[in-house]
């Protein structure tokens, strides 16, 4: 144990020696940016190794190296490279015998992924063993280790990889470009939606084997609301292979064409490995289950749970199945029915007996053991800080990336008895040895409407406690999100903090990680409770911290972040200056021109054409009148989620009232800036804001 415990902090005790030094410098964008990112790792079968891919950021368009690494858990040996080439890979699987992975990746003229086998019993170049013209992605080894089955992105009707590539000659030889429906949703994000379909294939883990498309001669991707489980750029069926390797299992939805009026429910499906008769497996309109995995033993099936109710969000849970070829039932076993907590990742343990999930609490996200037929969730660690993601199980310990305010991402190996963890890899340690990045401090105070708020602060680099420094809020977005104990790439507090301000980030009310309560409180209340907080939580702030200087505060947030900026505006002259990026002006404007519109109806009780009593009295922009902070807004131009013309309306408003202000639309961007030099210019911004109106003169 003492062994383990010096390993943890011994990069801690350097840090701080180097602060006492005077060695260390404040954080900047190139720091920031060029930090090496560090996915998940993927372990091996035997718990031996694990696989995670490790990016090294770049300014310069092609200059961004993504490759995997293979990393000892056991004897701790360093790090090794397994790919070195210009593309990036991903969706790694192991074979179940651990002596092959397989990938997706774009490589030579190849214009969509492609899956590659990778043998890891000797030296070797990955070989190619899909060819389907529209691409192959999240590959998954059957249990026997013979075959593969992955996804494609094919068109509707096609059931052949020839028919594709006729439908897709069609297309691009047509002399119009116009997008046609006649169901909602039209967009995701930052895309437009088209009739695109993501389906399950399975082909022989060899070259020039042939694939076989599983859904298409079903039913089920003939239905007019059919689709995966949504991600940022697309869906996914999430599959996994029954234990006898005959079938798959996987989720989908067929209520999608119901978004604009009714919650998207996904469910389990099980498909033969050889195609046939798709069968759905749970069916109820008041819970969605997805995501599913298999006992050891083959003789249970969990899945990610969430009930459907009248609540916007409700927590993540485990559904537990017993498992027959005659199905699974429709009365899942809710293991965590005790834990007021939401489930954002799990993996199971060989013998069967505990599984072990993450999930956000009071501003971390920790890891839990929770006995597998359902019981109390333990804590592993009741000290933890930081933020722990992509737990898998591997031998008798687990396998994590970690980080935290103080220490960047890294993948560590953890005691599966007391959570104590240990540093496995070293990737950011030399970029961040010279950095001063302090742990963040943590407050609660109660609100005036009796609930604890939790709030994080970041100090500013070579902190002076007898000095005065600006204090500056920096508001998360979701709201069903929360402030973690950890760096943000986009919305960086250590960045902010920089320029010599104290910044403080408050999970105000509809925050996660507090109970279903504190999250089902934002109901029919968007905006005007969350703002009471977060200006209480800066009252609390001044009263105990003397160092922070009353006179000069700020506010930036983006996304529900930006809502907020936007509601502080409308309420408050207490703030010398805002800055607002992806925020709606206009709570009704927002909703009929977003990308996903239902849980708005939710979330104020109603349509505003029929109960429009939160919609005109949290809406920003019937507040006009009171605007008169300075604002700096900012919005990229294919953000659909936040359109344009919610930061523009917002824009008309400042200009109208004659308020100071700046915007900046970045015509490349969707929601978030996330090209490298257009993220440095817009902190150059933000910085150059904030100091012209809380710099000592002001």
């Amino acid at each position: 144990m003492l062994r383990i415990l010096t390993a943890i902090s011994i990069a801690t005790v350097s840090f701080a020696a180097a602060a006492a030094n005077g060695d260390l410098r404040p954080t900047t964008h190139e720091d920031l940016w060029l930090m090496n990112r560090i996915g998940t790792p993927v372990v091996s079968p035997d718990g031996r190794y694990a696989i995670v891919d490790i990016t090294e950021p770049s300014y310069e368009e092609d200059g961004t190296v993504s490759d995997l690494w293979l990393i000892d858990v056991e004897n701790e040996a360093q790090p090794r490279h397994l790919t070195s080439t210009p593309e990036a890979e991903g969706g790694v699987d192991w074979s179940p015998d651990g002596t092959r992975i397989a990938f997706h990746t774009i490589r030579g003229d190849e214009e969509f992924n492609q899956i590659y086998v990778l043998a890891m019993d000797g030296p070797g170049e990955a070989v190619q063993i899909t060819s389907l013209s529209t691409g192959a992605s999240n590959p998954k080894w059957s249990p026997d280790g013979t075959r593969i089955a992955f996804e494609s992105l094919v068109y509707p009707g096609t059931s052949v990889d020839d028919e594709n590539v006729a439908e897709r000659k069609a297309r691009e030889e047509r002399k119009y470009n116009v997008s046609v429906f006649e169901t909602f949703p039209v967009r995701q994000w930052d895309r437009w939606r088209d009739d695109m379909q993501t389906r399950l294939f399975v082909q022989n883990a060899k070259v020039n084997s042939v694939a076989t498309d599983l859904l298409a001669a079903s039913d089920l991707v003939r239905a007019a609301g059919y689709g995966g489980v949504e991600a940022r750029s697309g869906d996914s069926l999430v599959a996994t292979w029954t234990p006898d390797s005959k079938a798959l299992v996987f989720s989908a939805t067929t209520n999608l064409d119901e978004a604009a009026r009714a919650p998207t429910i996904y469910h389990l499906y099980k498909v033969p490995a050889s195609g046939g008769h798709v069968e759905q497996l749970t069916d109820s309109v008041d819970w969605s289950c997805e995501q599913a995995m298999f006992s050891d033993d083959g003789e249970a099936i969990y899945c990610l749970f969430e009930p459907i109710d009248e609540h916007v969000y409700n927590l993540t849970e485990i559904a537990r199945f017993d498992w027959s070829d005659a199905g699974i039932g429709d009365n899942p076993e809710i293991i965590t029915a005790s834990f007021d907590r939401s489930v954002t990742r799990m993996d199971l343990s060989a013998n069967g007996r505990r599984i072990f999930l993450t999930a956000y609490d009071a501003g971390r996200s920790r890891v839990y053991s929770l006995p597998s037929k359902g019981g109390e969730a333990k804590l592993l660690d009741k000290n933890s800080r930081g933020a722990y993601s992509g737990v898998k199980i591997a031998g008798r310990h687990l396998v994590a990336r970690w980080e935290s305010s103080a220490l960047p991402a890294e993948i560590v190996r953890i005691n599966a008895s007391t959570g104590q963890h240990f540093a496995l890899t070293q990737f950011n340690r030399k970029q961040a040895s010279e950095l001063d990045r302090r742990a963040f401090l943590e407050f609660w105070f109660e609100s005036s409407k009796g609930r604890q708020v939790h709030s994080w602060v970041a100090l500013p680099a070579g902190f002076d406690e007898s000095q005065k420094y600006p204090l500056v809020l920096l508001i998360h977005g979701g709201p069903f999100s929360t402030t973690l104990d950890a760096e943000h790439l986009r919305w960086s507090p250590h960045l902010l903090a920089s320029a010599g301000y104290v910044v403080l980030m408050t999970d105000y009310t509809g925050s996660v990680g507090y109970g279903a309560e504190f999250s089902h409180n934002i109901k029919g209340d968007p905006l005007k409770t969350p703002g009471e907080e977060l200006v209480q939580a800066a009252d609390e702030a001044i009263k105990r911290y003397p160092f922070i200087d009353a006179d000069r505060q700020a506010a930036v947030g983006a996304s529900y972040g930006g809502h907020l900026v936007n509601w502080l505006q409308a309420t408050t002259t207490r703030f010398k200056a805002l800055v607002g990026h992806a925020g709606l002006i206009d709570l009704e404007g927002q909703y009929s021109s977003s990308d996903t519109i239902y849980h708005r109806e939710i979330m104020n009780g109603g349509p505003a054409w029929e109960n429009d009593a939160a919609w005109r009295e949290q809406s920003p922009s019937n507040y006009v009148g009171n605007f008169s902070t300075p604002i700096l807004l900012t919005i990229g131009e294919q953000d659909f989620r936040v359109p344009v013309n919610q930061t523009l309306g917002a824009w008309s408003y400042v200009q109208r009232m004659q308020v100071p202000g700046k915007l900046m639309v970045f015509h490349d961007a969707n929601h978030w800036i996330m090209k490298g030099e257009e993220a440095r210019y817009y902190w150059q911004q933000v910085h150059e804001w904030l100091a012209k109106y809380l710099g000592e003169d002001e």
